[in-house]
């Protein structure tokens, strides 16, 4: 499952977050980094499914 996370988060950044811990500060720090730059919101959202 976390391999279909991951390859969500590729493409939609924010959805794979919120598919591992849901609407909460990662969401939303996910949101911010991935309109900031599209590659830092991945390596963010990578991170959040690999820890938990």
């Amino acid at each position: 499952m976390d391999l279909i996370r991951i390859l969500i988060a590729v493409l939609l950044p924010p959805l794979g977050v919120f598919l591992q811990v849901g609407i909460g500060k990662h969401f939303w720090l996910n949101i911010l980094l991935t309109l900031l730059g599209y590659i830092p919101g991945i390596v963010h959202a990578v991170w959040v499914i690999a820890k938990k």
